[in-house]
């Protein structure tokens, strides 16, 4: 994959504005989130607000891949979110992409969206059980994931930071964001119901939102639940499995040691 700058034919007029500023990336201070692997900073062109993602350069194997083989995270994120918007999911618009790269290595990729002001994410829902429409927001997000489903777009990536919550009048309105890790095409029963799995911990939220997702269906609430908690107890198995590995090989970096 050579060096590629493409931008959505909506915001043509902006091209220049919108290379100019991920150009300058460095220079910009506003920064959105932890900034752990990837670093997402927040822009202003023609008043109006912008995110520019910055993926972190990749190993030296997804260099080469990246190079060649695959598309980068940024295209990815870019394609994903244009077919997103025709299945009439919510996600924040696709402004461009920019991709970086040597005759032999992938080096650097930037993602550029509009920003969406949001009220909460769904991570607020595992931490706050005080938030006075938790349920209703709840039942609402798992009707928004059947949606989801039933479109066949399986979000690899459905986990607690990466569904942005607006409220309205008549209900809440659901973002996806981070959508590198898509697929997309027909879900069995066992795939929908795992795709639950990395959102909460809490036995309390799994059986409010196997309730719902069994309305949505004609399967039995009893063997939804099941599922659903049998695949969110195996995914934090795994989880925590590989961080204990992780702080045993990088026991020096302060990430692995908390």
């Amino acid at each position: 994959m050579p060096n590629r700058f493409v931008v959505h034919n909506s915001k043509k007029l902006l091209a220049s504005d919108i290379k100019n500023a991920i150009d300058n990336f460095e220079e910009y201070t506003d920064i959105l989130g932890d900034a752990e692997r990837n670093v997402i900073k927040i822009i202003n062109l023609n008043d109006q607000k912008y995110t520019i993602k910055s993926f972190k350069i990749p190993n030296i194997v997804n260099q080469v891949a990246y190079r060649f083989f695959r598309k980068s995270k940024a295209e990815r994120s870019y394609m994903y979110a244009n077919n997103l918007l025709d299945l009439g999911i919510k996600t924040p618009f696709p402004i461009a992409y920019d991709t970086r790269a040597t005759p032999f290595l992938f080096k650097k990729s930037f993602y550029v969206s509009e920003l969406v002001e949001c009220d909460l994410t769904y991570r607020e829902l595992t931490t706050d059980f005080s938030i006075a429409d938790h349920e209703d927001i709840l039942r609402a997000f798992t009707r928004f994931t059947y949606e989801l489903h039933k479109n066949g777009v399986n979000f690899l990536d459905h986990s607690p930071g990466n569904t942005l919550i607006k409220r309205k009048e008549d209900g809440y309105d659901f973002y996806l964001v981070d959508l590198n890790r898509m697929e997309f095409g027909e879900m069995n029963f066992e795939t929908r119901i795992k795709n639950f799995a990395r959102l909460t911990i809490h036995e309390s939220m799994i059986r409010v939102m196997s309730n719902e997702y069994a309305k949505c269906t004609d399967e039995a609430e009893s063997d939804v639940f099941r599922l659903m908690w049998q695949y969110t107890q195996e995914f934090q198995n795994r989880y925590h499995g590989k961080r204990k590995l992780k702080r045993k090989i990088f026991f020096w970096k302060k990430k692995y040691r908390d």
